[in-house]
């Protein structure tokens, strides 16, 4: 009886084995082209062109079957044997569950959460943007494999941080038009399936890898600009981003907003682009017939334009811009988007037929952009299984590989901004004890920051610090970041005087910044400051503090409290913040993260967040926005970060004198001098004929003055002769983050073209570059350039 029992019970386990085999066994997405009775179209035949295969597709369809297309969640054709397709999926720093298109439901249960996107470009990093580009398609590849995902993204947000209280500004890459187009075209090849080269003299460090028969560029996965444009209010006052009309200069709009798209789409080869909600000098965004067409015609765009969700709807509803719900339609699909994020497009288009106001070539227009993407994506091939990126799966999603990168990411991205008598770092072999102070330093959920999935294996901040010192207690100080009482301080300031070392950590987190909320305030949230200075005054020792979140902070207080000897900014350092913040306290890791955006006084919140101009106006007190045009007190400056170790600097090379002459068109030779005054003034970009010929670098040499080794973040500035109104302050030309050895020098070079590096826009939107006299500024040093005719 036993023996029959136990042989039941194997028989019995043996089936549980199975079943669980059969559950937890790989899921795979539905795809078009089956074998054997949907593989016979002309799309799917792969010795096609792709732009033969989208046409062939579109001539099946049926109007209502077009118009089906017309929404992010498309629900299939059978008849096709086509399957439902979610084009909205979110990678803005790791997979994330904002959109439809990604579910943590199946066998892979998390995803490698890097830095939010601000935290990562204070590295300035090429290579790092890149590598963490192609990680984040690595995983989104393999997700699709399981049925997880799409391919379709919608990443970056590459819009500049114009106003300090921006919800969404850690979602940027910073206030800088030429760091934010260079993190989007960094960001784009990796994700796209671009292979890293190594940096080149021209700039650039990658090759395209991906390559059709036919010529055409494939895709790993496609990334997504957005969102396009002037977009960076989301609720303030009585402004909201569906109804706001962004009233944007020409002279704004070419040398500051337009950038990083322009970038984005003529490097990257970004595949997607997104139009926004706001509308621009009273037109929509995503009824901007110029501003899209710009992109395809002049940019050479090949992608599609998807609206963020529901701005088509807003174009009637909340802009107040058409009449009816069919114009709103119309207006959008004349101007150049393809697809509608929501369902306005699918339940209006066929009525703005009937009514004559879209006509169903407007439609075809849009489709076939979309299904020019998905043929370049392989969604057409048949079993994606088979493809070239068909062994990607669970293995290959939160490996060793891609959480040592997230670590290296938060290590480069964390800004020393204080550091009085070498205070840090601390040496591990002398701290019995330390306290840990506030409420985000326990909660290991804080730190991933807007638009964040299920990451791998997330520490907190006070478990980073356990790691190095088994003595580390903990107190909340404030219940929550709101800390709207202060009935946890004093177990605060009791926990801080029985420690030999005390860090707060104070900041923000999303209940403060995050989408739909803009700040009123860039002070700490409630009685966080009285915390801080609570439990520094109270300490055996100075405190150092920690600071989270993406919007700047005015922390003039603690910058002038002898009692806080460090502050550091980790911004949302992601799944290994905690780990990477103690490796800097204690000495392991030299900090080299530099601010990408200004800091501003509380006072700057007296400026109408809603004025969307960058250039100071004295004749109304406006102090103007960003470190290019901002007249008034910093907190904290642009590209400001300290380090453990000193560096100094040489030129080691650079031209004296650019002459123009032979580079200006032949054919306009006489008009392209223009005057200021009696002065020859300026030549417009246009009248350039090779921009590539006046190129030169800067040869530099990075010297390391101390005891550590360390990497350097090196930012080459310029400053233009000052004889236009509008002129830059100053403006960054170019940065290289270089490793150096204690007592050791290294070299490096930055490409200078004058076209992009020593231009601004005039009044009419149009590039000029000053002649006479430009200024670079390395750190101290200066060295002149005088461009000249002759």
């Amino acid at each position: 009886m036993r023996s029959q029992q136990r042989f039941v019970l194997f028989v019995f386990l043996l089936f549980l084995q199975f079943c669980s085999s059969i559950s937890t066994s790989n899921p795979h997405p539905e795809f078009p082209c089956k074998p054997h009775h949907h593989n016979s179209y002309p799309f799917c035949n792969t010795s096609l062109p792709i732009t033969t295969r989208a046409q062939s597709l579109l001539a099946l369809l049926t109007l209502p079957e077009k118009i089906q297309q017309l929404t992010n969640n498309f629900t299939g054709i059978k008849r096709l044997g086509i399957p439902a397709y979610e084009w909205w999926s979110e990678s803005l720093h790791g997979i994330a569950t904002n959109g439809p298109g990604v579910s943590f439901s199946g066998t892979i249960p998390s995803a490698t959460n890097f830095p939010q996107v601000l935290g990562t470009v204070a590295s300035f990093n090429r290579s790092l943007w890149f590598s963490i580009g192609s990680a984040i398609a690595v995983e989104a590849r393999a997700m699709y494999n399981v049925g997880q995902a799409g391919l379709t993204f919608w990443a970056p947000t590459i819009n500049i941080f114009r106003d300090p209280r921006w919800g969404r500004g850690q979602e940027t890459p910073g206030e800088d038009p030429m760091v934010a187009s260079a993190y989007a075209v960094e960001f784009v090849r990796g994700f796209q399936g671009g292979k890293w080269k190594g940096q080149r003299r021209d700039g650039s460090g990658w090759k395209r890898v991906l390559k059709g028969d036919d010529g055409s560029e494939r895709l790993m996965v496609s990334a997504c600009c957005k969102h396009f444009n002037a977009y960076d209010l989301e609720k303030w006052h009585n402004f909201s981003r569906y109804s706001f009309n962004a009233v944007v200069s020409k002279q704004d709009l070419e040398d500051t907003y337009q950038p990083p798209f322009r970038s984005c789409i003529q490097q990257g080869k970004a595949s997607c682009l997104m139009c926004s909600y706001n509308a621009i000098n009273g037109v929509p965004a995503c009824a901007r017939g110029d501003l899209l067409q710009k992109a395809r015609s002049e940019w050479d765009f090949n992608g599609y334009i998807t609206s963020d969700c529901d701005a088509v709807a807003t174009v009637f509803e909340y802009q107040n811009y058409t009449k009816t719900a069919e114009d709103a339609v119309a207006d959008v699909l004349k101007a150049g988007t393809d697809i509608n994020c929501g369902t306005y497009m699918l339940r209006n288009t066929k009525s703005a037929i009937e009514k004559g106001k879209v006509k169903e070539a407007d439609i075809d227009r849009a489709l076939l952009n979309l299904f020019l993407v998905q043929l370049r994506l392989g969604l057409f091939d048949g079993d994606p299984r088979k493809g070239k990126f068909g062994k990607l799966g669970p293995q290959d999603v939160c490996n060793s590989k891609h959480k040592t990168l997230a670590l290296e990411a938060a290590r480069q991205g964390i800004v020393l901004l204080k550091n009085d008598k070498k205070f840090l770092p601390l040496d591990k072999n002398v701290v019995n004890s330390i306290a840990v102070i506030g409420p985000m330093a326990n909660n290991a959920s804080l730190l991933g920051g807007g638009y964040t999935g299920i990451p791998c294996n997330p520490k907190s901040l006070s478990e980073g610090f356990q790691a190095y010192i088994k003595k580390t207690s903990y107190a909340k100080g404030c219940f929550n970041v709101s800390c709207d009482l202060d009935n946890g301080f004093d177990e605060a300031v009791r926990t801080a005087k029985e420690a030999d070392f005390v860090i707060i950590v104070a900041g923000l987190d999303l209940s403060q910044e995050t989408e739909d909320h803009d700040r009123v305030s860039l002070l700490l949230p409630g009685k966080q400051k009285a915390l801080v200075s609570s439990v520094a005054a109270a300490s055996k020792k100075p405190v150092i503090l920690v600071l989270t979140g993406g919007g700047p902070l005015d922390v003039s207080f603690a910058e002038e409290d002898p009692c806080i000897a460090s502050i550091l900014w980790i911004g949302y350092p992601g799944e290994a913040g905690g780990k990477a913040l103690a490796e800097v306290i204690f000495g392991d890791y030299n900090p080299g993260g530099r601010l990408p955006m200004t800091w501003y006084p509380e006072a700057f919140t007296s400026i109408p967040m809603n004025d969307m101009n960058l250039r100071a106006d004295p004749s109304r007190d406006y102090p103007g926005r960003t470190y290019r045009f901002y007249t008034g007190y910093s907190v904290y400056g642009f590209g400001q970060g300290l380090s453990y170790t000193n560096y100094t600097y040489k030129f080691l090379s650079a031209p004296n004198k650019i002459s123009l002459s032979g580079s200006l068109k032949s054919d306009s030779s006489k008009n392209v001098l223009h005057k200021v005054g009696d002065e020859l003034g300026f030549i417009q970009i246009d009248e350039v004929e090779s921009c590539n010929s006046l190129r030169f670098s800067v040869q530099i040499s990075v010297m390391n003055l101390g005891d550590m080794d360390g990497s350097h973040v090196v930012m080459l500035f310029s400053e233009v002769p000052k004889k236009f109104k509008g002129t830059p302050v100053k403006q960054l030309v170019g940065f290289n983050r270089v490793h150096t050895l204690s007592h050791g020098s290294t070299k490096t070079s930055i490409l200078v073209d004058p076209c992009q590096h020593l231009s601004f826009a005039n009044d009419h939107g149009k590039m000029i570059l000053p002649l006479g006299k430009h200024k670079l500024m390395l750190g101290d040093l200066e060295h002149f350039i005088s461009i000249e005719t002759n």
